[in-house]
């Protein structure tokens, strides 16, 4: 049973018998909403759990340490490196981690501009970062979050080496 509670102890506490709750088991019978209401009570779960299909889910993904894909982005600035850190096979949601390195050739580059929600993570480096008018001073162990469709991007780089995690979340179409 799951939770680590027996059949017999989750029939109890969710206040239904043990036959039913067998029958409801090995599929003989479809359980009321009220039914499943009172047996995710008792698992401490919410309603929803009985509905996904979790044996099914291909939205994992591990990457080990240095074997991110490099990726030539389309429009990627000069000497800007992409390292693809992951990826999503289903779901609405759309994740572009990326382990971004500044290469010693490298330029400030605030022109970037696209859809959805950007996080970045500094771990190397110090920038004067730009997101519309504002422009803020980071360095190893800042983090940002903001809305994409702004102009956003490096003004200066302050302190090399420059590495981030930069993570793009939209929504698929």
């Amino acid at each position: 049973m799951a939770a680590g509670v027996s059949a017999g102890q989750l029939a109890l506490v969710s206040g239904i018998s043990s036959s039913m709750l067998s029958r409801i088991e090995r599929g003989l019978v479809s359980p009321s909403v009220e039914t499943l209401e009172r047996l995710a009570q008792g698992l401490h779960v919410p309603v929803s759990r009985f509905f996904s299909d979790q044996a099914r889910r291909t939205d994992f993904c591990h990457v080990r340490a240095g074997r991110g894909v490099l990726v030539d982005r389309i429009g990627a600035v000069a000497d800007y490196r992409y390292e693809l850190l992951g990826h999503l096979l289903s779901g609405n949601l759309f994740v572009e981690p990326y382990l971004v390195t500044l290469l010693p050739g490298a330029d400030p580059y605030v022109t970037f501009q696209h859809p959805g929600l950007k996080f970045l993570y500094f771990l190397s480096g110090e920038v004067r970062y730009r997101y519309g008018a504002k422009v803020v001073e980071v360095r190893a162990g800042d983090s940002l979050l903001f809305d994409a469709t702004a102009l956003h991007g490096i003004e200066a780089i302050q302190a090399q080496p420059v590495s981030y995690l930069s993570v793009v979340f939209t929504l698929r179409e």
